[in-house]
């Protein structure tokens, strides 16, 4: 069953038109969307509610326009990603399972989705959490119909951050928590890294003392965001396989640093479109649905040897800076500022640098 993807733009946080649109025009069904991925206007941070308000008004939105029990609307993956800095334009990207067939003799876009088990406030920063995303991840990749490790490029999860309630539940069964509740984002973003990594066999299972503290450890595929709307880890999980049907081809590099616009291109390349030497924005010819990037700044403070102040400001995040930053570069480069941008990278390639998936119509099989 071929895989279908639209990105539509978003007027505001609760706004479904845009799928709406698709589904008017038959590029496929209410029931046949299998997964979302966006970016939302808010802060980003642990009280960023914008991402709460899309997640609900998209279930909504599904429930009321399919047929699908309310059980499974539930279980759908969702990955909003909170923060629309600088340029970046708030969109998602919608991803449906239809009926079409494809040639067996040509790879072509394939997802595979999930949902893990509950995800203690306990778990997070811990091997318990990450053996919950790495068997998720094995299940998405069966789904998938994906045989090969190498044909998986991008693996996008959802886990739960700690709150003032959330830790006073563990608390009250008795146990502790591995971190702040300021810091849980980025802390589940690197244990959830590090569960894709595991599930796909990138890695062995990592210590404890390892955890988002030994950056030589990493997913090379791993997009990995967390918000409070999320309870379980959800994961989207992309690739190419043979007979998968559909216009639609997934590639992905990694970029070196924060200025690695090469990146953007090879991933591009990656999946399947032809790029001159140097390319420009007017050489994809509408035929990039859309980048998925996940990056983080060195923590040494320097960029191809030179200072960078960013940690220094007390009153805008480093991770707003760096969203607005490498934004402007990728928007840019494909000529778009409806990208996908998820910062607090740990774990997610080395460190200072992170995946680019990017995904391309290359017309019919």
């Amino acid at each position: 069953m071929a895989i279908e993807v639209a990105k539509i733009g978003l007027a505001g946080v609760r706004d479904t038109e845009g799928l709406a649109r698709c589904i008017a025009s038959g590029q496929f069904t209410a029931d046949e969307v299998i997964a979302i991925v966006g970016k939302t206007e808010g802060n980003g941070g642990v009280n960023d509610f914008s991402r709460m308000v899309a997640d609900d008004a998209f279930r909504r939105f599904l429930a009321d326009r399919g047929a699908r029990p309310a059980a499974d609307i539930a279980d759908l993956p969702m990955a909003w990603s909170g923060g629309c800095d600088g340029v970046l334009s708030p969109h998602a990207t919608i991803f449906a399972r239809t009926s079409a067939k494809g040639a067996d003799s040509e790879k072509r876009l394939a997802v595979g989705v999930a949902v893990s088990e509950d995800i203690l406030p306990e778990d997070i920063g811990r091997p318990a959490m990450i053996e919950k995303v790495a068997s998720a991840v094995r299940a998405a990749m069966r789904q998938s119909g994906i045989e090969s490790v190498e044909d998986v490029h991008f693996v996008q999860t959802k886990t739960p951050v700690l709150t003032v309630d959330s830790v006073r539940a563990a608390e009250a069964r008795g146990k502790t928590v591995a971190c702040k509740i300021q810091e849980s984002a980025g802390v589940a973003n690197g244990t959830s890294a590090l569960g894709v990594a595991l599930g796909l066999g990138e890695i062995a299972m990592p210590r404890p003392d390892q955890i988002c503290a030994d950056m030589s450890i990493f997913s090379s595929v791993a997009c990995c965001s967390s918000g409070v709307e999320a309870t379980r880890a959800q994961v989207v999980l992309m690739g190419n396989k043979p007979g998968a049907g559909g216009r639609f081809r997934i590639g992905h590099s990694m970029m070196e640093d924060l200025l690695d616009l090469d990146s953007i291109y090879a991933a591009i390349r990656s999946a399947g479109l032809d790029l001159p030497e140097r390319p420009r924005a007017s050489d994809l010819n509408g035929r990039l649905v859309n980048c998925f990037i996940k990056c983080e700044p060195n923590r040494d403070g320097r960029l191809r040897g030179r200072r960078q102040v960013m940690f220094n400001d007390s009153d805008v995040s480093v991770h707003r800076h760096v969203k607005a930053a490498a934004g402007g570069m990728i928007a840019a480069a494909i000529g778009d500022p409806a990208v996908f941008i998820s910062v607090d990278a740990m774990h997610s390639g080395p460190h200072g640098s992170g995946p680019v998936a990017a995904i391309v119509d290359v017309g019919p099989a």
